[in-house]
């Protein structure tokens, strides 16, 4: 009896101890999950310059559609990206182009009526593009040498860009770099009424695109926002339900800077 009592006493307390190991473990992941989601709106996680980079405790991921697959990443960058960005572009504004599905060249068209630029390979290795750049691969999760030159664009009032494809539908544009399969889409001002980007393919119910109510889902512009959205399913093919366009804009400047992601290397 005695030896069986000791024995009890012996599985007790180890229960105990395994108990009371589990219930710690558990409070410290739950301490590390609510230091996560406390982390969104402070300037700062635990002093990383690293996690600064990447604005971490900044940026706020929302998955609006799983397909086609669309992150909205509020806060993506800061005022001062976006202000960067538009002051290298304004000079050198053009009238943008589509690709001829026959040449691969770009050509205008009354399709995409806003005006761009491309950055240079100069302007790239500016620090803060560098910070940019290194920050798309990251949410991304596509290296920062499958990307191709950021394109910052404005969009005037009634300007607008058709619903297209990012994909490629022409074999020219395969040869460096294979397919499109995403698109990091960084907004740069503020105060824009329409000039939403539109998912006729994506949601449930009902949106607003350029003060029409259509079906399918948009994000409305806001400065410091980015959408990251895929080209390609899953099963390694072109996404047709990617289509998307630019809602024309009612009145205010819309300003944008779009990161196209390949397959392979770019360079």
């Amino acid at each position: 009896m005695r030896a069986m009592a000791a024995s009890m006493k012996n599985v007790f307390g180890l229960v105990t101890f395994v108990t009371v190991g589990m219930i710690t473990v558990a409070f410290f992941q739950l301490a590390f999950i609510q230091k996560l989601e406390n982390s969104y709106g402070i300037s700062h996680w635990e002093n990383d310059k690293e996690a600064d980079n990447l604005r971490i405790g900044y940026v706020k991921p929302q998955i609006v559609s799983w397909s086609p697959r669309i992150t909205v990443l509020h806060n993506f960058l800061s005022t001062e990206e976006c202000d960067f960005l538009r002051a290298i572009a304004k000079p050198r504004l053009q009238t943008s182009t589509v690709v001829d599905v026959k040449t691969g060249k770009g050509i205008e068209s009354k399709v995409r009526t806003s005006t761009g630029m491309f950055l240079s390979s100069e302007e790239k290795k500016y620090p803060m593009v560098q910070l940019i750049e290194k920050r798309i691969s990251v949410y991304s999760q596509v290296p920062v040498e499958n990307g191709e030159f950021i394109q910052v664009l404005r969009y005037e009032k009634n300007q607008y860009y058709m619903l297209h494809h990012d994909y490629f539908s022409d074999t020219f544009n395969l040869k460096r770099g294979g397919q499109r399969i995403a698109t990091m889409l960084m907004y740069l001002s503020d105060n824009v009424e329409g000039g939403e980007t539109y998912f006729p393919m994506a949601g449930s119910g009902n949106c607003s695109c350029g003060g029409k109510v259509v079906e399918g889902l948009s994000v409305k512009p806001i400065k410091g926002d980015a959408v990251l959205f895929w080209s390609m399913g899953l099963d390694g093919q072109s996404d047709p339900n990617s289509i998307h366009g630019a809602c024309e804009v009612i009145s205010g400047e819309k300003w944008s800077a779009t990161k196209w992601m390949r397959q392979r290397t770019t360079s």
